[in-house]
């Protein structure tokens, strides 16, 4: 049983910053790939950015790619996603997600990841 739990979504102003942050209980967390989706109302779920289990290898989505960054720190069990020029197209309840390869994360199907965070929100006004 892995718990994931997001922190530090909040009201930010467009061109902002902020970091998220997933701590995961347990500890066979250098075991698990992760990724960051997010999804805004009344649309699908999507893949943000991912990383491997080792952070040697990460993945962004186009409209993310060069203001977003995800890190991990393996001895605190946490995954992050820095985020910085924030737009109001941003707006999203933001979920950490894991399993155990990078390539089954990247593919962007939330059915196929292991275990889900319950989210934290993210506001990014005009």
């Amino acid at each position: 049983q892995v718990e994931l739990v997001e922190s530090g979504g909040g009201l930010v102003q467009a061109g902002g910053s902020l970091r998220l942050s997933c701590a995961a209980s347990g500890r066979t967390f250098s075991n698990y790939a992760m990724g960051w989706f997010r999804q805004a109302p009344g649309k699908e779920r999507e893949l943000v950015a991912a990383i491997s289990r080792s952070g040697v290898s990460t993945y962004y989505a186009d409209s993310v790619k060069g203001r977003f960054t995800i890190s991990r720190d393996n001895v605190k069990n946490t995954v992050y996603l820095q985020m910085n020029s924030l737009k109001p197209e941003d707006t999203a309840v933001f979920y950490c997600a894991a399993d155990q390869t990078f390539s089954t994360v990247m593919t962007g199907k939330t059915s196929g990841m292991d275990y889900w965070g319950k989210g934290t929100l993210v506001t990014v006004s005009s």
